[in-house]
């Protein structure tokens, strides 16, 4: 009896991981922080920023873990520093002929946005990779920890100056060319 007992737990002991497995599998999806994204978190006594990056469509499979890990850390550095320039173009017209029967109204509203973040970080670490075998994306975790982002302030402050520079430099040449992008995306 005692045999028969034993054989008894351990095939119900097997069948309940057998269970336990294809449930956590079947229940498996994203880390938690492939939800949570980018940005400055506090969790307990880790001060940290993060940066999640992600890509998809990418078939070489080390180039998508290195354009995510990549992207990541560009969503640190946008933490730090990023220059925005906005500009709206709207013009509208409203003509009227002779017997107020025929009316013209025309109307051309554009948009530019251009985002530039330049920052030099060191001390920024890959910590975690996930792979979304549905959609072929892959993601990257990366963190810099407070302490790190400190240090990394200090040198930050001799680069602002070139930063700004360089941005006002550019500027003209970087929105002319995304008008020339433009008018090309509305000629087809």
């Amino acid at each position: 009896m005692r045999r028969v007992e034993g054989a008894f737990s351990k095939f119900t002991g097997s069948a309940l991981a057998l269970v336990l497995l294809i449930g956590l599998t079947a229940c498996g999806g994203p880390p938690n922080w492939v939800k949570k994204g980018s940005g400055a978190f506090n969790e307990k006594s880790d001060k940290s920023f993060y940066g999640v990056g992600s890509v998809v469509g990418v078939r070489n499979e080390p180039l998508a873990w290195d354009t995510a890990e990549n992207r990541s850390r560009a969503e640190i550095a946008k933490t730090f520093e990023t220059y925005t320039a906005y500009l709206m173009r709207d013009y509208a017209a409203s003509t009227t002929a002779g017997d107020f029967s025929r009316n013209s109204e025309e109307q051309n509203i554009e948009r530019a946005v251009k985002t530039f973040s330049a920052v030099t970080l060191n001390g920024v670490k890959p910590m975690d990779r996930y792979k979304d075998e549905k959609s072929g994306t892959y993601y990257v975790l990366t963190k810099l920890s407070l302490e790190d982002m400190k240090n990394n302030l200090e040198q930050a402050k001799e680069l602002n100056g070139q930063v700004r520079d360089f941005v006002r430099k550019n500027a003209d040449r970087l929105f002319d060319r995304l008008e020339k992008e433009e008018d090309k995306r509305a000629t087809k």
